[in-house]
């Protein structure tokens, strides 16, 4: 799904699975559920800049380092050469 935002760019939702997660120590997995966010958006948007909001930080984090959720919604804006992310709930 893309819609033309105001600034030229445009706006994407992506439920990226995170289930890869369970793999890492427990006490890792929240780190890795942040790289497989940025890695994920990396892929699929093709862009190498990519900032993810506080909301997706906190997201993931909400149940410490040993329990992240096993997938998560995020809104993607572009803005020529930089993806914006933030948090869809």
């Amino acid at each position: 799904m893309r819609e033309k935002i105001r600034g030229g760019g445009e706006e994407r939702i992506f439920t990226i699975p995170l289930r890869d997660v369970k793999k890492a120590p427990r006490w890792k997995r929240s780190n890795r559920a942040m790289a497989e966010i940025r890695e994920y958006l990396m892929r699929h948007t093709k862009a190498e800049d990519v900032i993810l909001g506080a909301t997706i930080n906190e997201k993931v984090w909400g149940r410490g380092a040993q329990k992240p959720p096993s997938k998560i919604r995020v809104r993607v804006t572009e803005e020529e050469d930089i993806i914006r992310a933030e948090l869809i709930e």
